[in-house]
């Protein structure tokens, strides 16, 4: 046999392989034809377009499928003349394949170079033995695997293949006949007079068209009368659907001989085409060259169909992880805001602030002449203040609290997110994430007491000059850490004034303590670091919180790049198959 120039073997593995990797975990519209045609691509690989490949030079497979009555056993039967396959009128008839080859071709299909998920069954008759069926072909038969019939009648380089229906009642015998002729090399679609027209082989024929394999019609069972209205007809359709140059044979109705066979004169034109395919080996070679060639070119179009469903699951991935963010990253920002818009500073941080400084003269003081705020600071510096350890653990406390309820309240939203999403649904899976992790609290507290330290030694650091030693030993470190965090804790740190409220007072108490310290630009840049710290801390609490989420959203497995992995793998092999080459 001619050899067809073209050898794409290592793009259709890496191809195949990308396939039968792809992970569509979640439940998305049109998710389930994408696995099944995921599943299927996989097996025309494994079963026809890779082992044709590779064994290029096997035998024409000829795949005789068709609905269910159609008669393609009874022709099979008839055209090597002999009951290799059982016909009969209860269905399903045929339960497992029957290939008939030429008995020197026999090496061809006892290993698994073709249809390697079917165990191989040897069917040869025993010779002058009457009513005899092969293994899988009888009634109530239980499946065997692809029954292999040796004869003499089927010519070296041509394999027959009897399918069991396209429409058959039986799913598992549906789908064996889809993979059956999916791994044809050539198929010869048998039909009725009164079938021809069926909706379900019609839409197996329109596949074949679309990725040109190689068909061939037989019209079964057709009075004489109506042969040529009939004929005209079949005719008609197959040139719409792209099948103009499909050979039609017919064979007339008639009644079997005295062996149960058909008269070799009414499948004699049938006979005749194949007898000449069989001994034609430029013409085997072209059927195969053709078939292949839209097989892959039919291959990486179905392709882009299962990238497409690839590049939705990772979408889906995305925006949900997009929602949980934003979920996160407001309540990081509602801690923040909570923190800066003096609304911290009331309650247990107030009072144990106002124990500080003391409650009395120091905020009689600022409500009255702002001109002698300074010099009651000073006098303060000068002072014993009092302990601010109360301070301390109120802050720590009060942080740590706004921290946890906005976890709790971000953990429901992010959980309500994904459950109003069906792919998020599917990633729940029944859990219960609403509320904040059970360790939070202490990990929210620990957090906030590590900033407390570094802003102690930010301040220890900032008063190592000469000027400021003195009046930061008078003050003590914890004092002035303590005086930064109020000044932190308020946007209304800058203002002076009667007029400010009681949060804001204690606010401008401190940064007016701090600048007796340090003086005013130092006190606004330390500000300024003591909050980034802030907010470096609580975004990483936030995002340990909604790593929950996204560990979930990790166990989906989805890869974000597969759609495009998949188009590329595809090109290739389709380029390798038009460009030729072996390898």
């Amino acid at each position: 046999m001619v050899k067809p120039a073209t050898s794409p073997i290592a793009e259709l593995t890496a191809l195949r392989s990308a396939l039968a990797g792809l992970r569509l975990p979640l439940e998305l519209p049109g998710v389930v034809p994408a696995r099944a045609a995921r599943a299927a691509l996989v097996s025309q690989l494994d079963d026809y377009v890779l082992p044709r490949y590779e064994q290029i030079d096997a035998p024409v497979l000829a795949v005789v499928g068709g609905s269910t009555g159609a008669g393609k056993s009874t022709l099979v039967n008839a055209l090597v003349r002999e009951a290799v396959t059982r016909p009969g009128a209860i269905r399903p008839t045929t339960r497992d394949p029957v290939l008939v080859h030429h008995p020197d071709d026999a090496h061809w299909f006892t290993g698994q170079r073709i249809l390697p998920g079917l165990a191989r069954v040897h069917g040869a008759r025993p010779s002058g033995e009457v009513g005899w069926n092969p293994p899988g072909t009888g009634p109530g038969a239980a499946r065997a695997g692809l029954v292999l019939v040796p004869s003499s009648a089927v010519g070296p380089g041509l394999a027959l293949l009897d399918a069991p229906d396209v429409d058959s009642v039986v799913d598992a015998n549906r789908q064996l006949a889809a993979q059956l002729l999916a791994a044809a090399d050539l198929w010869l679609f048998v039909t009725s007079a009164h079938r021809y027209a069926d909706a379900v082989p019609w839409s197996l024929l329109r596949e074949a068209s679309a990725r040109d394999a190689q068909v061939a019609i037989v019209l079964d069972r057709v009075d004489a009368v109506d042969l040529d209205e009939i004929r005209t007809d079949l005719r008609s359709m197959l040139d719409r659907e792209g099948l103009a140059k499909a050979p039609l044979f017919s064979v007339l109705e008639s009644d079997r001989g005295p062996d149960g066979l058909l008269p070799g004169t009414v499948v004699a034109e049938v006979d005749h085409w194949l007898t000449g395919l069989a001994g034609d080996a430029a013409a085997r070679a072209e059927v195969v060259r053709r078939t292949l060639a839209g097989a892959v070119h039919a291959l990486a179009g179905r392709t882009e169909g299962i990238a497409g469903a690839a590049d939705a699951q990772a979408a889906a991935v995305a925006r949900l992880r997009t929602r949980v963010e934003r979920v996160y990253d407001a309540a990081t920002e509602a801690v923040l805001d909570g923190t800066e818009d003096g609304s911290l500073l009331r309650g247990e941080v107030l009072a144990r602030w106002q124990d500080f400084v003391g409650t009395g003269e120091l905020f009689r003081t600022l409500q009255g002449r702002v001109g002698a705020v300074r010099d009651r600071i000073g006098a303060f510096v000068r002072g014993r203040p009092q302990p601010v350890t109360g301070v301390e653990v109120a802050i720590e406390q009060g942080v740590a609290s706004l921290l946890v309820a906005q976890a709790d309240l971000a953990a429901e939203r992010a959980q309500a997110e994904l459950f109003e999403d069906p792919a998020g649904r599917a990633v729940l899976g029944g859990r219960d994430l609403a509320g904040a992790s059970p360790d939070f609290p202490e990990l929210a507290a620990a957090e906030i007491r590590r900033w407390q330290d570094a802003l102690l030694e930010l301040v220890r650091t900032e008063g190592q000059s000469k000027r400021a030693t003195a009046r930061l030993m008078a003050f003590g470190v914890n004092g002035a850490g303590v005086a930064l965090m109020m000044v932190a804790f308020a946007s209304t740190g800058g203002l002076v004034g009667a007029e400010i409220g009681i949060a804001g007072g204690a606010a401008v108490i401190g940064q007016k303590l701090l600048e007796a310290v340090f003086g005013d630009q130092a006190v606004r840049r330390l500000a300024e670091i003591a909050r980034d710290d802030l907010r470096i801390r609580c975004e990483r609490l936030m995002n340990g919180e909604r790593s929950r989420f996204s560990r979930l959203l990790d166990t989906s497995r989805v890869d974000a790049a597969a759609g495009g992995r998949l188009r590329g793998l595809a090109r290739e092999a389709r380029s390798a198959a038009e460009r030729g080459g072996n390898r």
